[in-house]
């Protein structure tokens, strides 16, 4: 059985940078694909990317494009979550899971997914 624990969310100025892990225990995470997703108060759980088991597929919603950029390192069993640019509407907690089947599934089927992490809390300041 996978288990996730997210960390690396703080306070952060707008245009500033963070960098988010998702460390997995279990021995099959490295067939997992993950997802990256946020939730801000008030508002639904929301899509931010994701990646392929090996590393080689990125996804990403158009909201973080070009700022943000999902990694892995199956050798240290976590995901990365690399956000540079930060706007205070990125503000929210952070989400990984992590599912055996492909990202595009990651992104359409989020509700059944195998397993999530507990959340991390990013707050940009203006």
């Amino acid at each position: 059985q996978v288990q996730l624990v997210e960390s690396g969310g703080r306070l952060v100025q707008a245009g500033g940078s963070l960098r988010l892990s998702c460390a997995a225990s279990g021995r099959t995470f490295s067939s997992y694909a993950a997802g990256w997703f946020r939730q801000a108060p008030g508002k639904e759980r929301e899509y931010v990317g994701a990646i392929s088991w090996s590393g080689g597929s990125t996804y990403y919603a158009d909201s973080v494009k070009g700022r943000f950029t999902i990694s892995r390192d199956n050798a240290k069993n976590t995901v990365y979550l690399q956000m540079n640019t930060l706007e205070p509407e990125d503000t929210a907690v952070y989400y990984c899971a992590a599912d055996p089947r492909d990202p595009p599934y990651i992104r359409s089927h989020y509700r059944v997914l195998e397993v999530w992490g507990q959340g991390t809390l990013v707050t940009v300041s203006s």
